[in-house]
């Protein structure tokens, strides 16, 4: 069961652009994802999927410069870039990543892909009812689950956000979710915004040059809980609400 990690990246974020090759403690965010990404055990392949504007060449540059696998796809139609990139690097199963999250925690990973692969399901993640952090979110999905998905998936919600389509239809697909011991929802740690670029930036600092995972980031938290304060009060999951209006606007739109 060959188990592809898909990291999906672009330069041009609406709040943030450039956050992904943005300077994180000397690396960029891109190369501290991809370092975490690929210390979880599970994994047989980290691939990073940008779109094919001219404006991601930096970073299909930047994957030839450093060896990394990379494919370039729609630049809005994230599930077609998805599709055709577990195709090229035949995954049976794909892990969505996104290039914004470095503090991902590999043993995370590795407890989605695992759990996954010990059930009869066809798409597992922390995300259906989030209990992790923000930033340490991880879907599993079957390549066969993604393909139904690509036929069948309409609104522009169900084609920029790659398992929403998945995630909506729980009648069609089996799906599981990996619950948190406890609940840490309210926690940021994904980079969306300047203030959050700051946050990680002050957790890297604080944490040291060696490997850390989730509880490390914890124990720093309550040591320093002025660093929650940084980027407190940004909605979670913001990119898909505002997807999510467009649709139903579109939807308003077809029915007059």
């Amino acid at each position: 069961m060959r188990t592809v990690a898909i990291i999906q990246a672009r330069m041009q974020a609406t709040r943030l652009p450039g956050k992904v090759l943005a300077d994180l403690e000397g690396q960029p965010v891109l190369s501290r994802v991809l370092d975490r990404a690929r210390r979880a055990i599970t994994l047989d392949a980290v691939v990073v999927a940008t779109s094919d504007n001219p404006a991601d060449d930096v970073l299909a540059s930047f994957c030839r410069e450093f060896g990394i696998d990379c494919f370039r796809g729609s630049r809005d139609d994230v599930l077609d870039r998805y599709r055709r990139a577990a195709r090229s690097f035949q995954a049976e199963v794909v892990v969505r990543l996104t290039a914004d999250c470095p503090l991902l925690d590999p043993q995370v990973i590795d407890r989605v892909v695992r759990t996954y692969r010990q059930g009869e399901f066809d798409y597992v993640s922390n995300t259906v009812e989030c209990t992790y952090p923000d930033g340490l979110d991880t879907e599993v999905v079957a390549c066969e689950a993604l393909e139904r998905a690509w036929w069948e998936a309409r609104w522009r919600s169900e084609r920029e956000h790659v398992t929403s389509y998945i995630t909506q239809h729980p009648e069609l697909f089996r799906l599981h979710n990996v619950s948190c011991d406890e609940d840490l929802s309210g926690l940021r740690w994904t980079v969306d915004e300047p203030e959050d670029l700051e946050f990680v930036r002050a957790v890297y600092r604080g944490c040291g040059p060696g490997p850390f995972g989730m509880n490390e980031v914890l124990r720093l938290l309550q040591e320093q809980p002025q660093l929650i304060e940084i980027n407190r009060g940004f909605e979670r999951n913001e990119g898909y609400v505002r997807s999510l209006r467009e649709d139903r606007l579109t939807k308003s739109s077809e029915t007059r």
